[in-house]
């Protein structure tokens, strides 16, 4: 017996069936929780050093390492990378597949 195989979307979370704005907002956060956490490995950070880095408390540092999604903003995990001197950029895709950076965006004004 086949079972039906939908092609992945590039977004596990729309995958799953979140509405697509919920789950491109649970893509963001977890791309910049993901890229927190690359940062710690890379840095062999432990979680007290990962605090003072990002300009946080050790406990925050443990919600993040634990997947704990639901407890950070996109807002908060920007200034995070931000107080670590990590620079975030912003790409936003149109219907037509069309890709505009933030800063072609500033450009226009």
């Amino acid at each position: 017996m086949l079972v039906p195989f939908a092609e992945p979307t590039g977004n596990v979370f729309e995958d799953l069936g979140f509405p697509a704005a919920e789950a491109a907002h649970l893509h963001i956060r977890s791309c910049l929780i993901g890229r927190i956490r690359e940062i710690m490995k890379e840095e062999g950070l432990t979680q007290t050093r990962a605090a003072r880095k990002f300009g946080v408390t050790q406990p925050r540092i443990s919600d993040l390492t634990r997947g704990r999604i639901e407890l950070f903003s996109v807002d908060a995990l920007i200034l995070m990378l931000a107080a670590g001197g990590h620079r975030v950029e912003v790409t936003v895709e149109g219907a037509a597949s069309r890709a505009a950076s933030l800063e072609d965006a500033r450009g226009a004004m």
